[in-house]
């Protein structure tokens, strides 16, 4: 392949350069896209947590009200149990044991009944929790569908403009000598992005330096592609005599 002439050269590379731009900035809106949209998903991951959290503590205190539902049928049985053995009994000693038995029984009873009450409430009011997390949790993915769908075909045109501009760099890039593409790589690397500046009134417009005075004459002899001493970038001019 015949490399390109100086003139040629520097068109390549101010393209290539605009190209370079318009890659970086598609794909910093891209980073926004997927920031944002990682926003709303953490808008509805973290109320999903909360209804998760919800359901655990109601399942745990509707296992507590199982367990305590049957401590109180069995203090109820002994109550009967007990009940029903004192016609029979034969001596005060053991009646007075058997109603001392009762009386215990009745105020574990009693203490059962308030701790299952106490847990129906607990109960009662983590379901009022859930669903209304449920509904705000349905209000909020309604109110976010519109977004997430323009966020995925933004994303899609974003992906598909990239793949355009890469393939366009790639035919450009490649119809560089190897000296100019790997410093121009180097540079684009180096020097956030630009490695190509105008150099207009004597002065580089990357670093806006002042240039030698030869050094911005010889490139209007488009000889060799030059670069600003200060910052290193290659320079080109627009018909400035």
């Amino acid at each position: 392949m015949v490399n390109p002439n100086v003139t040629e050269q520097t068109d390549l590379l101010k393209e290539l350069q605009d190209i370079d731009l318009q890659i970086n900035r598609t794909d910093f809106q891209k980073q926004k896209l997927e920031s944002e949209q990682g926003g709303l998903d953490a808008d509805v991951g973290r109320i999903q947590a909360m209804i998760d959290s919800l359901a655990a503590d109601l399942e745990e205190s509707q296992n507590d009200r199982q367990e305590i539902t049957r401590s109180l049928t069995l203090e109820q049985d002994n109550i009967s149990r007990a009940e029903q053995r004192l016609p029979g009994i034969k001596t005060q000693k053991e009646y007075v044991a058997v109603l001392k038995e009762i009386d215990t029984a009745k105020k574990m009873n009693k203490d059962l009944q308030d701790r299952l009450a106490e847990r129906d409430r607990i109960i009662a009011e983590l379901e009022e929790d859930r669903q209304g997390k449920e509904t705000e949790l349905a209000a909020l993915n309604d109110q976010l569908e519109q977004r997430r769908s323009e966020i995925r075909q933004a994303l899609a045109e974003a992906e598909e403009s990239l793949g355009d501009k890469a393939r366009q760099r790639t035919q450009i890039f490649d119809r560089l000598p190897a000296s100019i593409r790997r410093r121009y790589q180097l540079l684009l690397d180096r020097r956030g992005g630009i490695a190509i500046v105008e150099a207009r009134g004597g002065t580089c417009t990357g670093c806006h330096m002042h240039l030698p005075p030869q050094v911005f004459n010889n490139l209007f002899r488009a000889q060799e592609i030059h670069c600003c001493p200060h910052c290193n970038r290659m320079l080109f001019v627009l018909g400035e005599a």
